[in-house]
């Protein structure tokens, strides 16, 4: 298997991660994750401590090796839940919000490692001068709420030489291929969203997964129409669903469950759909990457995981693969 400087120091045995999403990350896809030996993200916001810490027990009963991490998004940032994950998880990550020293050393002193998803070059060295152990770098190419403004592969090109702790590359990533180009460029691994929202355990809506397959890059945009409860922060959608969305003549797209409770999806809302949503699911946040062009099926995510870091082994390996 490829060992990278992040496997080594996280402890997995496969340079892989799957984002933590909210309402579509389930503690089935973050188990897969991790037995298949990635690691595999837990999602906090609009998540109560006793219940996250819920969660940890069981995912930590779960999984033989118990490697998973958690990540909190800045504007909605809960201290508390933030204790309750650095005494339970490996990695504790931060997005969307100027990297806090405070915050990694709170997260560090309870025992977990610390990283941080950045869009930029002076993202990414206020992050290790913070004292991250390892940085994302995220491309324009990701789908959800994106910080950076260029691709994945011209953001490593900067991040990697400049910084003295391993990166991960973010952004457009979902086959073997992807992950060999992004290591060849000096990644010591991959962040991976979109292919895990189309994975078995995934808690997306079937029309939202159906809608995934059958999109291409370019049906993908950036945008801030979805903005309603965090506004301001861009995002990658689908096309369609903006299209959706504008035609809608009511306030009101759909309803969901939401810590045990329906309540309404306001148009334009933040939450993207899952099983338990009712509506026009194509009028919601439908978020995508470009890199559901190379998505055509729904696969476990453990095997998810394996295809692509054993693909990408093979690829490295051989050299050609990566020529042709």
């Amino acid at each position: 298997m490829i060992e990278t400087a992040f496997t080594r120091l996280v402890g997995v045995s496969r340079p892989l991660q799957a984002a933590g999403l909210p309402a579509t990350t389930t503690e089935d896809l973050v188990a897969a994750v991790c037995e298949a030996g990635g690691l595999a993200m837990v999602p906090t916001p609009l998540v109560r401590p006793a219940r996250l810490a819920a969660t940890l027990d069981s995912l930590a009963q779960r999984t033989q090796r118990g490697v998973f991490g958690a990540n909190f998004l800045i504007p909605f940032l809960d201290l508390d839940c933030l204790d309750v994950a650095a005494r339970a998880v490996r990695v504790v990550e931060f997005f969307y919000g100027e990297p806090d020293a405070e915050l990694v050393k709170r997260a560090a002193s309870a025992g977990a490692l610390v990283s941080w998803q950045v869009g930029s070059l002076r993202e990414a060295l206020a992050a290790e001068r913070a004292g991250c152990d390892f940085i994302i770098a995220q491309g324009c190419e990701a789908g959800g709420h994106v910080r950076g403004t260029i691709g994945v592969l011209p953001l490593l090109a900067q991040v990697v030489p400049a910084v003295h702790v391993p990166v991960l590359a973010a952004g457009g990533i979902a086959t073997a291929r992807d992950l060999a180009a992004v290591l060849a460029a000096g990644a010591a691994g991959a962040r991976l969203g979109t292919r895990f929202v189309a994975s078995r355990e995934s808690a997306a809506h079937r029309d939202y997964i159906a809608a995934l397959l059958g999109a291409r890059a370019e049906d993908t945009c950036l945008t801030e129409a979805y903005s309603a409860g965090w506004p301001h922060a861009p995002h990658r959608v689908l096309r369609s669903a903006i299209d959706a969305a504008s035609a809608l003549e009511s306030d009101t797209a759909g309803s969901m469950v939401l810590d045990g409770r329906v309540v309404p999806v306001a148009r334009w809302s933040v939450m993207s759909p899952t099983r338990e949503t009712s509506g026009r699911i194509d009028a919601m946040a439908l978020y995508a990457g470009e890199s559901v062009a190379s998505i055509d099926a729904v696969l476990p995510a453990g095997e998810i995981v394996r295809e692509i870091c054993d693909g990408a082994e093979v690829l490295l390996r051989s050299g050609a693969g990566l020529l042709r």
